[in-house]
């Protein structure tokens, strides 16, 4: 998003000539682009750098050439990890997330190899057939399973564990199953990582680990704790843990986007209540913000994107205009509003290269002036979905939705899953040919 410099005034509170004037004295790290007319026009990266600049001077009074020389040192380890030696484990490899991670990290890093950890052999058969297995290798396991985790994690310098029951109905119903997976899961990732010599673990969370009221929200929160917490059982081995939390994922496996897609075959679209509103967040963020947090985890904290929010009632009628919209209720477990950060964790959260980091209150915690030049947030900061800055509107929501990589992805798995069940149909009726059995699997 592009903002007038009046805009970055405002946001500031600082006057448009010291915006000017920051801007000439930091040429490296505020560089707006210029209109056919020649009108500055800032980036949100810009907003940032600015708002890093206005704590610096205003905040700590620092000079401008020592503010210059903490804002190199904070950056300075940006895009120093050389990818291409690198191996990495994705637990949870064939879900949305993972096929997308795999995506970016093929055409743009290179990385040494990603082992892809799961359950399902159909999904991994589905992604041997898109990625081949120059780069990917396939680990058919559970992050239940300690031992498998374990002889999978040998030689991995990074892991993803994106692995986790997900469906609020599915955890709720199945409680017991929901913590073996959610928190005993966390758990066997974290001593694996440890016992390897894993360097650093991202665990993706959900904001519905804040303030839970469902048992998926619950597990996830106490998995974030096992994750934070894990820094301090790492010791000399010097594993280092961190999460990031993130909303709705646009188009992802569960995600009511396929649901409105079927209904609209009817003429209608059900909804919970016409008040909900959700962060939204699309498979390109979230991949950017596990890099950036691949990047700048020091160990403990929590990185949460600025993203943007929606309301349910104008999703239903970007992806089904015309239909009609019938209320079925509030679902056990679910809210009307989701929230990224708490007041509580607010007091220990700066914004920081275009994020939000909440950083650990605990003993071991030795890296706060790494966040130095990172914005303070004010006294009784929340992130909510209701009451957020910035909003998606229906037409935003139709083109993200119809142009996301998840809708590509949605052909391109029911293509594969459709070429495999013929396979396996063709094999299965030569089989009963040749055993007298022909026209029994038709």
């Amino acid at each position: 998003m592009d903002y007038r410099v009046q805009e970055v005034s405002k946001k500031l509170g600082v006057p448009t000539s010291t915006i000017r004037y920051w801007e000439s004295a930091f040429p490296a790290f505020v560089k707006p682009i210029r209109t056919n007319g020649g009108q500055r026009r800032y980036s949100d990266e810009d907003i940032d750098a600015l708002m890093q600049i206005k704590e610096l001077l205003h905040g700590k009074n620092r000079t401008i050439e020592q503010a210059k020389g903490l804002l190199k040192k904070g950056n300075a380890d940006i895009g120093k990890i050389d990818w291409e030696k690198k191996s990495i484990l994705l637990t949870g490899g064939t879900g949305s997330f993972g096929k997308h991670f795999c995506k970016v990290m093929v055409e743009k890093y290179n990385p040494k190899v990603i082992r892809i950890y799961s359950r399902d052999e159909l999904k991994q058969h589905e992604m041997r057939q898109q990625f081949g297995e120059e780069v990917l290798r396939y680990f058919i396991g559970d992050v239940r399973d300690a031992d498998r985790l374990k002889r999978a994690m040998e030689g991995v310098d990074i892991v993803v564990h994106a692995a986790a029951l997900k469906q609020v109905p599915s955890c709720e119903y199945n409680p017991f199953e929901a913590v073996k997976t959610n928190i005993y899961g966390a758990q066997n990732v974290i001593d694996a990582a440890i016992n390897t010599g894993v360097k650093k673990v991202v665990a993706l969370s959900t904001d519905k680990a804040v303030n839970p009221v469902n048992l998926y929200g619950a597990t996830k929160l106490c998995a974030d704790k096992l994750f934070i917490q894990g820094n301090s059982y790492s010791g000399s081995r010097g594993t280092r843990f961190c999460c990031v939390r993130y909303g709705n994922v646009i188009g992802s496996r569960g995600s009511v986007i396929p649901l409105f897609k079927e209904q609209k075959k009817s003429g209608k679209v059900t909804i919970t209540d016409r008040r909900m509103t959700r962060f939204w967040i699309t498979l390109d963020q979230a991949i950017e913000l596990v890099i950036k947090a691949l990047c700048h985890m020091q160990g403990g904290e929590i990185f949460v994107p600025k993203i943007p929010s929606m309301k349910i009632m104008d999703l239903a009628r970007a992806v089904a205009p015309g239909c009609e919209i019938g209320f079925i209720g509030i679902r056990p477990g679910e809210k009307l509003h989701e929230a990224l950060i708490t007041e509580e964790e607010g007091r220990n959260t700066v914004a920081y290269d275009g994020m939000y980091i909440i950083m650990p209150s605990y003993s071991w915690w030795e890296d706060r002036n790494r966040y130095d030049i990172g914005q303070k947030l004010p006294d009784g900061f929340v992130y909510t979905s209701d009451k957020n800055d910035e909003w998606l509107t229906e037409d935003h929501l139709r083109e993200i939705i119809y142009d996301s990589p998840a809708a590509e992805d949605d052909s391109a798995h029911e293509l594969l899953s459709t070429i495999h069940h013929l396979n396996e149909k063709v094999i299965l009726n030569m089989l009963n040919s040749e055993e007298g059995l022909e026209g029994v699997h038709r």
